[in-house]
């Protein structure tokens, strides 16, 4: 879908917002230790920002993917080896969170030391996205 140039802006804002409140989401998650789910909706708030960035950098709509790093390498900024590791890491939180087959393991995986470390990599993670706007 090619979108008309003045809907960009509407399009990025749409994903900015989405994002801000999937933050809040993940947050509140955190707060009641429901890690597993809180690192998966941690994944939305990146992927969501990799989308804005995507339409801004692209000027056409995002990709159908949850891939953190496929979304991040069609984007018009560079990523270091750790930024790259940490976006591929994140994208299994989504696999991981939402599939039966997996939800068992990746709840046993996510405990609070795990769950706390890989907050913080989201929280740094989503403010070097939020200043790339």
């Amino acid at each position: 879908m090619n979108e008309k140039f003045e809907d960009i802006e509407k399009i990025i804002q749409f994903w900015k917002e989405s994002s801000d409140q999937d933050y809040k989401t993940m947050q509140n998650l955190f707060k009641s230790k429901d890690f597993s789910w809180g690192l998966f909706i941690g994944h939305l708030v990146l992927e969501k920002l990799l989308k804005a960035l995507y339409v801004k950098d692209n000027q056409k709509n995002a990709l159908f993917t949850h891939d953190l790093l496929r979304l991040a390498d069609k984007c018009n900024f560079s990523l270091d080896e750790t930024q790259k590791d940490w976006l591929d890491q994140i994208s299994t939180f989504n696999l991981n969170a939402r599939y039966d087959s997996y939800k068992r393991e990746f709840y046993k995986l996510c405990t609070k030391e795990f769950s706390f470390l890989w907050k913080e990599r989201i929280e740094t993670l989503r403010l070097w996205l939020i200043q790339k706007f």
